[in-house]
């Protein structure tokens, strides 16, 4: 599969609600997420990633989700990700609205980078 096929794959399937599912499908078993901070800012390995995604989950209520895209350089694509959710442990609602960088090698998922605004 092409970076395009599985960045176009990759968004509908987010877009259908199989966030796990996609990265079942497309990370590479040495993945590494990365965010710009907090517990979960390195996380490594295709089972760690998809715990860190599992907590996610379990922690958040999605009122609306939308993944639009892709925007393509070689062997990475960027999606941008706008959430409406709730923080279950403390009931804060409130908008997410980031921009995920993946890098593919071998037609698999090696790095997924999420960035903020500020």
């Amino acid at each position: 599969m092409s970076v395009k096929d599985i960045a176009t794959d990759l968004i509908a399937l987010c877009n259908a609600g199989g966030f796990l599912e996609s990265g079942d499908k497309y990370w590479a078993d040495e993945v590494v997420s990365l965010e710009p901070m907090g517990p979960m800012a390195e996380t490594r390995g295709k089972a760690a990633v998809r715990g860190k995604g599992e907590w996610f989950s379990a922690n958040h209520e999605m009122h609306s989700f939308v993944a639009t895209g892709p925007y393509i350089h070689g062997d990475q694509f960027a999606v941008r990700f706008v959430a409406d959710m709730t923080f279950k442990p403390t009931g804060e609602r409130r908008t997410m609205d980031e921009i995920a960088l993946y890098t593919v090698k071998d037609g698999k998922i090696v790095e997924e980078r999420f960035l903020f605004g500020g």
